[in-house]
């Protein structure tokens, strides 16, 4: 990626630092940050307007050894295929291709997966996505339903930063891989967003209303902080 930055030639970062950098230059960013993206597995580089281009390669320099380091932390990315073996709201669960059957689903803890080979891979993304979004709503209506709170629309994304958002009108939106973390963290994921709607912000009134509903979500909170990442492997 070529990028000019304040006096400096265009840059090639790719080529400089030999990494697979996405680079941002933004208008609100006062300082240079480095972060990776777990989704895409790629480096993230940001950089405020006016940042000259020794500067950044300065930067690039310090940071070379910690980007390899935490690439290198980063789980092997893996492609769901026959055999997979993945967790579903906390039950240990199997993938098998059944390309005679028509249409997908679960068999006590196996899912079969039909349809060709090669679409195995988002065929059973698709699949868990629309799981997910059923298991999700109905757990939210529930949580919601004890707070006499209102919920306007439920969703689900392959967001890269957050697990769930909620909407100051009503609508939560969740990460659809949440659903291979142990289902104590779903729990709690969800009690952290229905809480959300009676307070809209990061208080301790909010705390204290996630911890009603949740009362170890100190724990569960840390796990998804710790082990997050893990979620990721099926790309």
């Amino acid at each position: 990626m070529k990028i000019t930055l304040l006096n400096g030639p265009t840059f090639d970062y790719q080529a400089y630092s030999g990494l697979p950098l996405k680079v941002v230059v933004s208008a609100r960013a006062k300082r240079m940050s480095l972060r990776i993206d777990e989704k895409s597995r790629r480096p993230v580089f940001t950089l405020p307007r006016r940042c000259s281009t020794a500067k950044a390669k300065a930067f690039l320099d310090m940071h070379h050894d910690w980007i390899v380091n935490m690439l290198g932390r980063l789980p092997p990315a893996q492609r769901f295929t026959d055999g997979a073996e993945f967790a579903f709201f906390g039950a240990k669960c199997r993938l098998q291709h059944s390309p005679q059957i028509k249409g997908s689903g679960f068999v006590d803890h196996i899912l079969h997966i039909s349809g060709d080979t090669a679409f195995i891979h988002r065929r059973t993304i698709d699949f868990l996505k629309k799981q997910t979004l059923e298991h999700l709503s109905a757990l939210t209506l529930s949580v919601a339903a004890q707070l006499r709170a209102k919920v306007t629309g439920i969703s689900i994304k392959d967001t890269r930063s957050r697990w769930g958002s909620c909407s100051t009108s009503g609508r939560i939106c969740y990460n659809w891989r949440i659903c291979m973390a142990p289902i104590e963290v779903i729990n709690y994921l969800v009690c952290h967003e229905v809480s959300h709607l009676k307070h809209p912000n990061h208080s301790a009134d909010f705390w204290a209303c996630v911890q009603n509903l949740c009362p170890d979500y100190v724990q569960q909170r840390a796990w998804l902080k710790k082990h997050g990442k893990t979620l990721y492997q099926y790309i």
